[in-house]
């Protein structure tokens, strides 16, 4: 599976390749039909044909105009429906719904528009993740980030270089009732600098209310708990007082696991390893958070001492604790709170829970494909709108003398999509237009002499 990096899809070659196809596939088709667009934008309706009775939708009238003036009120009432017309000797054309073969353009346009941004946010975007103690601050540099993912064409000098400092943290959960435990409210109250020597702004960062600084997000996504730990060695040093975030393993009552590594500790190296309980009852002889929030925390380690293996070897998980190097320490581990110590053995220290801090765990996203991808998107919508409810039709006129000095009107329609319909009725509505301004009436004559009703003309233009 790793060899054909299916651990990484998307860095992968054969994905790169696919992805390279199809927009050379989908360019290869949409440009030459945008040149052909651009040429035909101005392009005139067909002749009309000769005989406007074969066509699906006709209609036929006589009026007392002569066939000039006929023809130039039927393009009156053409052209203040927005008609293109094309006139010659006896006939008029007319066609509307150029925006239909637009709507399809813009659609497959828009569509790569989309390759184009991913691709965009793929090169020059940049994931990341820090989790960030209260009381503590980090500078947007990949030495700073806990993990950091950027993308083919970012180096360490493309990061924003802003820094963020988390003040406090609240969480606050439902206390009763069937939903007990369930979290109703976090928030995150930082400050943050755009750059070097500027103003630091205050910001309440909660769920889905992202920190927008310098076209990079910061979003919240999860939070926990850092017992902060004094440990004293066998010499009466001071060698550790910080805080130490420890990784919840159940949601429900928040409880978490850590590790707490001393290497400057004397005669040996201490390390410990255990949990914290952020409401601790005694359920049936053992531990066991009932609540999410801290009201009675307690914290159980089990100690080491030895070498824990820092100073050569592969980089350690700071959240995992090597034993190999390491013996345990013969004292029964017991829950301690804020404030109790743990006494060791032989001579190695005093370790002291002191109390605990609240932690965030934030995600850092920088991709300038966002908005792109957004209009890209809007632009799909669009065409299809256009593609969907825009017809392309066709109105043709003829002109000629009848009997009795009148003129006779043929007027015929042609749909080159209709899949929703509604062009019968529009039809009817502009015959019904014309003869009103020809103030003519309807007839049943037959087609007039010279014209061939055997004849086949292409009605789908020139």
């Amino acid at each position: 599976l790793a060899r054909l990096s299916l651990f990484n899809v998307f860095a992968a070659p054969w994905f790169a390749a696919i992805y390279l196809l199809l927009f050379l596939s989908l360019a290869g088709c949409v440009v030459p039909r945008t040149f052909r667009l651009a040429r035909s934008a101005r392009a005139l309706p067909p002749p009309a044909p000769r005989n406007l009775a074969r066509l699906p939708q006709s209609a036929r009238h006589e009026t007392g105009l002569a066939p000039g003036d006929a023809l130039d009120a039927a393009a009156a009432v053409l052209a203040a429906r927005r008609f293109r017309l094309r006139t010659g000797d006896g006939w008029l054309s007319a066609e509307k719904g150029y925006r239909r073969e637009v709507g399809n353009l813009l659609f497959h346009l828009a569509l790569l528009g989309i390759l184009g941004a991913v691709a965009l946010g793929g090169l020059f975007g940049y994931k990341a993740d820090r989790l960030l103690v209260a009381g503590s601050s980090f500078a947007n540099t990949v030495t700073a980030l806990d993990e950091f993912h950027p993308g083919r064409a970012v180096s360490a000098a493309d990061l924003q270089p802003f820094s963020i400092a988390l003040d406090k943290f609240t969480a606050s959960y439902i206390s009763s009732g069937t939903l007990r435990g369930q979290p109703s409210a976090f928030d995150a109250y930082i400050r943050y600098s755009a750059g070097p020597g500027s103003p630091a702004r205050p910001y309440d960062l909660r769920v889905n209310h992202p920190l927008n600084v310098d076209g990079v997000k910061v979003f919240l996504i999860g939070h926990g708990y850092a017992p902060v730990f004094k440990v004293t060695d066998g010499t009466g040093r001071v060698v550790f007082d910080q805080a130490v975030p420890f990784i919840a393993v159940q949601q429900s009552g928040l409880t978490s696991e850590g590790v707490v590594k001393v290497p400057d500790a004397r005669p040996d190296q201490l390390g410990f390893a255990g949990v914290f309980l952020p409401t601790a009852v005694d359920a049936g002889g053992q531990l066991e958070s009932i609540f999410p929030a801290a009201e009675n925390p307690r914290v159980s380690l089990v100690a080491y001492a030895g070498n824990l293996g820092m100073n050569s070897g592969p980089s350690q998980s700071v959240y995992q604790l090597n034993t190999a190097g390491l013996r345990r320490l013969p004292i029964s581990p017991r829950p301690l709170a804020p404030g109790q110590s743990m006494k060791l053995p032989d001579g190695a220290g005093t370790l002291t829970f002191t109390g605990y801090q609240p932690w965030v765990s934030l995600a850092i996203t920088y991709d300038p494909g966002t908005l792109p991808v957004l209009l890209a998107g809007v632009a799909v919508l669009l065409g299809l709108l256009l593609s969907f409810f825009v017809r392309r039709r066709r109105m043709f006129v003829r002109a000629y003398p009848g009997a009795d000095g009148t003129t006779v009107v043929d007027v015929a329609g042609l749909v080159r999509s209709d899949a929703g319909g509604g062009f019968e009725e529009e039809f009817d509505g502009l015959a019904e237009a014309l003869r009103s301004a020809h103030d003519g009436y309807d007839v049943t004559a037959p087609a007039p002499s010279g014209t061939d009703s055997s004849s086949r003309t292409d009605t789908e233009g020139e």
